[in-house]
């Protein structure tokens, strides 16, 4: 990583920066001026208690939602993107944020949100078919990363035939099959209990960092934010020093 003379991280180390950041529902205030800096290849753990802003704030780094005021910029995931500029998220259209998520994010929730009516095999390839792969190719690869998770013996069960901890497996695998530059993961163990917890968490940290992503993730529980490179604390909407 390139370090520049004030021992901040270099422009081109940095894949998603945030400036200023404020959102308010109603009268509660939950970002207030919060900035940030993503550097390309990091596990970044967002902590805090309930209702500090941390979710919000992973929300707005996704383009998931828009700040009332301040700008979130994705840099590629090269230190130029395929279109050889930066791209500020609260600029873009919506059709254009989705087609960004789709593409170059990928996303992990507390709760799986499979589709229940698909199966474990299905769920996993559906990204890969909404980004215009074959079926195929789609397929194939989605068996592979069910092999990845360990979970090649799942193929055919449906969400409501598996367990919390498998069902997020294979979350993480549809997330991560596409090749995503930055996965988001809010509270991705809050529903597993510790013993799931470890065992989905090493096993989406390992995968990420062979496939060198940018992982963002908010959690509330110490043991899940030790997996992280660093973490910053939000509280009351405001970073903590």
């Amino acid at each position: 990583m390139t370090v520049t003379a004030t021992g901040a991280p270099a422009a081109s180390d940095i894949i998603l920066s945030a400036r200023d950041l404020v959102k308010s529902y109603g009268k509660t205030t939950a970002l207030r001026g919060v900035s940030v800096d993503i550097r390309r290849g990091e596990i970044l753990a967002i902590m805090g208690p309930s209702g500090s802003g941390k979710s919000t704030l992973l929300h707005a780094l996704a383009g998931i939602e828009l700040p009332d005021s301040g700008t979130v910029t994705y840099f590629g995931s090269a230190p130029a993107d395929a279109e050889g500029q930066p791209r500020e998220l609260t600029t873009l259209s919506d059709n254009d944020r989705t087609r960004l998520r789709r593409e170059d994010f990928g996303f992990v929730f507390q709760f799986s949100q499979l589709v229940p009516e698909l199966t474990a095999l299905d769920n996993i390839a559906v990204p890969l078919l909404l980004g215009g792969t074959k079926k195929r190719a789609a397929y194939a690869t989605a068996y592979r990363w069910l092999e990845r998770v360990g979970l090649a013996d799942h193929a055919k069960a449906l969400p409501g035939e598996m367990s919390g901890g498998e069902a997020q497996r294979i979350a993480i695998a549809r997330a991560l099959c596409p090749h995503p530059s930055i996965l988001f993961a809010d509270e991705p163990t809050g529903s597993l209990d510790s013993l799931n917890s470890e065992y989905v968490m090493s096993g989406l940290v390992h995968l990420a960092r062979e496939h060198a992503m940018t992982v963002v993730l908010v959690t509330h529980e110490p043991t899940i934010a030790a997996y992280a490179d660093r973490e910053i604390i939000v509280r009351d909407g405001i970073l903590e020093a």
